[in-house]
């Protein structure tokens, strides 16, 4: 496909995008961009939510990293726009681009989109629309590119199947990039899109309509060591939902829960040599810049060696201010110790998954999570400081069918849980209450979705119950998880359906605030013998043509054993026999190979607080380093506190030695003279930052600058002694004006004079504020107000030069 209408969206949209919400999602321009618009075979990674979700997601970034590595290919990044910049790229006819090159979602070869979760079929439909591609398989020819999708929701390929050409079940690693060299090949031969489809849909690891099986790819080497295996790139330039670097220490998970997707479907457990964490979070502290690393898995206690692990990461990294923390920790192994290894640097919540709250129901979905248990870790907490924790629970779980009118409904057991452990540790908790959705390829796949009216009711009762003895309670929305429900085990209709909602007018479903909610109920209400027909308990098994390498015999044997609260013990006690580990013994043997590892691991312990030097002084001598830089192009559309996590993140990246505040969150001694507003263009920016020894200037721009995003540019720097006891002034202090210059008009604006802002925008005829550049923020002396210097002159006079 030949490449044309490349788009920049600041020639494209300029000004207009000051009207867009978060217009920093859709310019570009971070650091760490890979994709090259002259490579032969364009592809691009869209995450079907946006900017904001999808640079946290780590199936992009392994897909975005390694799929640049290759020769040849180019891996451009897209993300679905919100209603707002949506509406503007229709009004301009204009199609959705990718951010590292402005290629057009159209001119990809491959266009691959990475699925989460069920309800990002809408932002699929949108990506597709806004870029003029049909979005029907069958409307599709040799002028559109090749649309496959992956990830745990396509495990059910049917209801996304008319819509998307080709599956990729499983994991990417595992065959994945080598698909994708056989059809960037297959281009330099001329080969036409027909072709190109035919040979992907060939693979084992691949389904297509009418295939009668597609087998999961298991990425085999996932606990080798490599030389390059770091899935840094890019750094977001804005401050995204999940904002730290992760480190994927293990995948898959040993437990077994029967209600949990991911843990069947990313078997069998496999966990990384120590070395390899440890040089892939150095990668992501000295080139990416991350302060707060989290260390990702289904259940990060269950790896062998957890404590010493995190202990040689405190002893490495704190001197850097970076913090750990990790998200899945099973009551189990929940052992305060570790918590307050993670807390070092930051003090972490206490998170508990209860899931359900009686010892018989957590039996039925093969957990255990004892109420005693959780009482005597919050108690100890308290003790250790910690003053709140959170609880998970779900309702509709496939528990209560032998006997309900003996251990009670499920409502009254969370709301029994909560008053208990809240009565004896003496704290409040947030409660989270989510509704329980049956997965394919789980044991619960077979079983019965409650209804949305009785999970409203459920939800309210519990709420009723624990807000007004000071408990927070958050509810899932019953029409998300019924519409959730109906795409993760409905077949081509439950597309349909959501393509109907699409076309009514619903985005980004899973956003309260886009989702139109009466569209989608007047849908469901519509087809409820559908519905019905998906939710019910039964033997409808619509994706028997994926081979999820779990036996089906083992899952109904897991059932059963639900239905009867027995509990199956973890991988790790003995081989569960589900079938994952018959050609690949990767669980067992790398468990043993690593707790050998870690028990010779000879770990020192330096301690769990930081301590700085100067702590003892109450106003201790600094070096005060003053800079100005200057911020252009996409960078306008960064706000104050971007630019502050921009800077923040670079000095990490440089390794510039900055001074850090004390506590639990430290943070970068910087100060900026004056916020600058969206959309302005800027010269001559002011700012500080704080050193305990003399920092060489020339050193700290030539850094700086090749660790800063496009249009952000630090032009000059000195660097001041501020002895013991002399005054510390701050710019905002000095701050004496902000000289603006109409980009029509060379006149300036001062903004001590009677004419305000505003007024010069009209006054000029300015069309924008897009159209306004701040040529340098100004001090003053000391001495004569009226007198307006630089910064460095008045830092000169009051420090010397």
């Amino acid at each position: 496909m030949s490449l044309k209408n490349l788009i920049d969206p600041i020639k494209e949209f300029g000004a207009e995008l000051l009207n867009i919400d978060k217009p920093a999602r859709y310019t570009g321009g971070e650091i760490g961009i890979l994709a090259d618009k002259d490579k032969l075979f364009q592809t691009i990674i869209a995450f079907p939510d946006l900017y904001e979700i999808g640079m946290g997601n780590q199936a992009l970034k392994i897909i975005y990293n390694n799929l640049n590595k290759l020769k040849d290919i180019s891996c451009d990044r897209a993300f679905a726009p919100a209603p707002d910049f949506e509406k503007l790229l229709r009004e301009k006819n204009k199609p959705l681009y990718g951010l590292d090159t402005g290629i057009s979602l159209t001119n990809a070869d491959l266009l691959l989109f990475t699925l989460g979760y069920e309800l990002g079929l809408n932002g699929i439909l949108t990506m597709l629309d806004v870029s003029n591609i049909p979005l029907h398989c069958s409307n599709r020819n040799n002028d559109f590119p090749v649309i496959i999708a992956g990830g745990p929701a396509v495990s059910n390929p049917l209801p996304y199947s008319n819509f998307i050409d080709a599956f990729w079940m499983g994991e990417a690693e595992e065959g994945f990039f080598d698909l994708a060299q056989e059809a960037a090949l297959l281009k330099k031969e001329g080969k036409s899109r027909e072709a190109l489809l035919e040979k992907i849909a060939a693979h084992p690891n691949i389904w297509v309509k009418n295939k009668i099986e597609a087998r999961r790819a298991v990425y085999g080497n996932f606990c080798e060591p490599k030389k390059d295996s770091s899935n840094v790139y890019p750094i977001p330039s804005m401050k995204i939902v999940q904002h730290h670097g992760t480190v994927e220490i293990m995948r898959g998970c040993l437990n077994g829960c029967r209600f949990c997707h991911a843990g069947f479907w990313y078997r069998p457990a496999r966990q990384k040599n120590k070395e390899q964490i440890i040089n892939e979070i150095n990668d992501l502290v000295t080139k990416g810049g991350w302060q707060e690393i989290s260390l990702s898995s289904l259940s990060s206690g269950d790896y062998i060696g957890i404590n010493g692990l995190v202990q040689e990461l405190n002893n490495k990294f704190s001197d850097e201010h970076v913090s750990f923390q990790l998200p899945s920790l099973k009551v189990s192994s929940f052992a305060l110790s570790l918590l307050e290894k993670i807390s070092v640097t930051r003090k972490s919540g206490l998170t508990f998954a209860v899931e359900t709250p009686k010892d018989i129901w957590q039996l039925a979905i093969n957990k255990e999570v004892s109420r005693d248990s959780v009482v005597s870790i919050i108690e100890e907490a308290r003790k250790r400081g910690w003053k709140g924790a959170k609880f998970y629970f779900m309702i509709g779980l496939p528990v209560q069918a032998q006997d309900e009118t003996e251990h009670g409904s499920e409502e009254e057991a969370i709301v029994d849980f909560v008053i208990d452990v809240g009565r004896r540790t003496r704290m409040h908790f947030n409660i989270n209450i989510g509704i329980f959705i049956p997965k394919p390829h789980t044991p619960y796949q077979w079983v019965t979705q409650i209804d949305s009216k009785t999970a409203e009711e459920k939800c309210n009762f519990i709420r009723s119950k624990l807000k007004p003895l000071g408990h927070k309670v958050s509810v899932s929305e019953p029409l998300i998880s019924k519409i959730e429900g109906l795409l993760s085990r409905g077949d081509e209709r439950a597309g349909l359906l959501c393509e109907e909602a699409w076309r009514g007018g619903s985005r980004l479903d899973p956003w309260n605030e886009y989702i139109n909610k009466e569209v989608w109920q007047s849908i469901l209400e519509t087809n409820d013998g559908y519905l019905n027909e998906i939710f019910r308990a039964g033997n409808y098994h619509g994706w028997e043509n994926i081979d999820s390498c779990v036996n089906t015999d083992f899952l109904k044997k897991e059932l059963e054993k639900s239905n009867n609260s027995i509990k199956t013990p973890s991988c790790r006690a003995q081989c569960c026999l589900c079938g994952v580990c018959e050609d690949k013994k990767l669980a067992q043997k790398h468990q043993s190979d690593t707790l050998e590892q870690n028990e010779q691991a000879q770990v020192v312990n330096q301690g769990e607080t930081l301590v700085n030097n100067d702590t003892n002084k109450q106003d201790p001598a600094i070096y005060r380093l003053i800079f100005s830089f200057s911020k252009e192009g996409s960078a306008v559309f960064h706000g104050h506190l971007s630019l502050i996590e921009i800077f923040s993140m670079a000095f990490r990246r440089t390794g510039i030695p900055v001074m850090y505040t004390q506590g639990f969150n430290p943070l970068a001694k910087m100060e900026f003279a004056s916020p600058l507003s969206t959309g302005i263009s800027a010269e001559n920016e002011m700012a500080a930052v704080n050193f305990k020894d003399l920092m060489d200037t020339n050193d700290f721009i030539n850094k700086l600058n090749l660790n800063l995003p496009q249009g952000i540019m630090v032009k000059k720097a000195q660097c001041y002694n501020i002895k013991s006891g002399v005054k510390k002034h701050s710019l905002s202090s000095l701050l004496w004006g902000s000289a603006y210059e109409n980009e029509n008009s060379l006149d300036y604006v001062n903004a001590k004079e009677e004419k305000s802002y505003r007024q010069s925008r009209l006054e000029k005829n300015c069309e924008s504020v897009f159209n306004l550049r701040r040529s340098e923020v100004l001090a003053h002396d000391l001495n004569d107000l009226n007198k307006p210097l630089s910064y460095f002159d008045v830092y000169n006079h009051l420090y010397g030069s």
